[in-house]
């Protein structure tokens, strides 16, 4: 679907209780870079990407690193309890109701985002989910250019097509249920990251 939205339009500074925005999208639709551009918009955003917080536990060496490292390189979703802890703490680290938050790359399916809801419930208010729209072409385009000069252990071509069908598979069907609420907002994310 394409929209006339532009990404940096969908996010307003408001003062409650800590809100967060999450972005989805495939692989390479250009998740963090969209919100590392927002950032240099609005100042009291904080944006943490899921898989970032993961890597980072990763590479602590923490007692579940093994675990969430070997999930990751089958490019599957690591367990919602994991993933919705390292969020939670990220953002009381932050400062918690003192700022809006982007979180991208969750919740990536139905467990992420049932488990968000008993975990946080109305702690947080949930302002939408912006999903990052771009054909598997242009994402697969994408991810051959990160690829060359990448340490990240599940940027290979095996790791890749498994993340496609987990994106079929688990992300668009929860990106499904935000539409039902009337949350979701469709960014046209196929052209340059000035573009989107």
């Amino acid at each position: 679907l394409k929209s006339s939205l532009r990404f940096s339009s969908i996010f307003r500074m408001e003062n409650a209780k800590p809100k967060v925005s999450f972005v989805l999208g495939g692989p390479g639709c250009g998740k963090n870079t969209q919100c590392d551009l927002i950032l240099e918009h609005f100042n009291n955003i904080k944006h943490f990407s899921a898989g970032d917080l993961l890597r980072a536990e990763i590479a602590s060496g923490s007692e579940k690193a093994v675990l969430i490292k070997s999930i990751i390189d089958e490019g599957k979703i690591v367990p919602n309890e994991i993933t919705c802890e390292l969020i939670k703490q990220a953002m009381k680290n932050a400062g918690w109701e003192k700022n809006e938050y982007i979180i991208d790359g969750y919740p990536r399916n139905a467990d992420n985002y049932y488990g968000w809801k008993k975990e946080v419930g109305d702690e947080v208010e949930i302002k939408q989910l912006v999903f990052l729209d771009t054909s598997e072409e242009v994402m697969m385009e994408r991810l051959g250019n990160r690829m060359k000069g990448s340490d990240r252990s599940d940027d290979n071509l095996e790791a890749i097509k498994k993340r496609f069908v987990t994106y079929k598979n688990d992300t668009i069907p929860t990106v499904n249920l935000f539409k039902e609420q009337g949350k979701c907002q469709i960014v046209d994310a196929s052209g340059t990251k000035e573009e989107v």
